[in-house]
């Protein structure tokens, strides 16, 4: 019996080979002189796809006839049309609290960063500032007395709230409905939610229905002390209005580990003193991206081998029953 043909298109962790290897016919295409010929070849047979970052959308499902399954390398999906997937049966996983403690850890590493203006005090010091011009001058920001606002209150913005009350943070937050089990403030727009915090978390998917979900409105509704912290799409969003607001006071600073054109960041966001920007390094660690791809290999592994994977999405459930 002939192995299930597996398609990678681009290169990823080398856990996710060790694991498949064994047990799959892998095709790697990226190692190729010719990428598309390479799957061109193997399309009609095209049985899994290891994804980081494909945009499947019907032109895309329409070059794999035999497609089960696309196991997708990280817990956002939103380049993967999951919808249309699902209606032709094709599964799709994505890979979940692996990294949501990592993530949660930067989410507060760069709101610690940003409010107490700990980068630039660092570039102060490497400038040789502190010597010639003196003490830092004093951070307009602090975390004392401040609300943090989650927009995405899943896995991950639930570990951000855990950490960020040990540090005597009221919690609010919003999303598509009000959590029964959960007793922090719900607001049930994020313009309502940033007139109640000073600080507003994006934790939220990336996808047509939260894109720019932060514009001016959102903005000016955080006001003049508020901070912008994103660790979730870089859609969410209106960037154009973000360095407006940031550059005539509207909003105090901001901190982004993600943006709308990655990984082109705009020039006036890197010359503002009152931003930090991260590149996309949420769950950037050696150890949680091999638990990712681990998980990307067992999805695929436990779909073949016994027609059911791990941590399939949420439009894809149906598909089990």
């Amino acid at each position: 019996m002939s192995l299930p043909l597996v398609l990678m298109p681009r290169a990823m962790r080398p856990v996710i080979r060790d694991r498949l290897a064994p047990k799959v016919d892998l095709v790697t295409p990226f190692e190729a002189d010719n990428p598309d010929a390479t799957i061109a070849r193997v399309a009609a047979s095209v049985r899994g796809i290891a994804a980081l970052g494909q945009t499947v959308d019907a032109a895309y499902l329409d070059r794999f006839p035999a497609l089960e399954i696309i196991a997708n390398f990280g817990v956002g999906y939103d380049t993967i049309d999951a919808e249309t997937c699902a209606a032709r049966g094709v599964m799709v996983t994505n890979t979940p609290d692996v990294l949501t403690e990592e993530v949660a850890d930067t989410a507060l590493g760069l709101m610690i960063m940003t409010v107490r203006e700990f980068g630039a005090a660092e570039r102060y010091v490497r400038a040789g500032r502190w010597a010639a011009d003196g003490p830092y001058p004093l951070t307009r920001g602090s975390l004392i007395g401040r609300t943090l606002g989650i927009v995405g209150l899943g896995r991950i913005g639930k570990a951000i709230a855990a950490r960020a009350e040990a540090f005597g943070l009221k919690i609010a937050y919003h999303g598509r409905s009000r959590q029964a089990d959960v007793t922090y403030d719900y607001h049930p727009s994020v313009e309502a939610l940033a007139e109640a915090c000073d600080i507003l978390m994006l934790v939220a998917p990336g996808g047509a229905e939260t894109r720019h979900m932060v514009n001016r409105r959102v903005l000016e509704a955080l006001g003049p002390q508020g901070v912008l912290i994103n660790v979730g799409r870089g859609s969410l969003v209106d960037e154009e209005a973000l360095i407006a607001a940031l550059a005539n006071g509207t909003i105090l600073s901001a901190g982004l580990d993600v943006f709308e054109d990655e990984p082109h960041v705009p020039q006036a966001l890197l010359t503002m003193e009152n931003v930090v920007v991260l590149p996309h390094v949420g769950s950037a660690s050696v150890r949680t991206r091999d638990a990712m791809g681990a998980l990307v290999a067992d999805n695929l592994l436990s779909w073949f081998e016994t027609g059911r994977p791990i941590t399939p999405v949420a439009e894809c459930v149906g598909l089990l029953k």
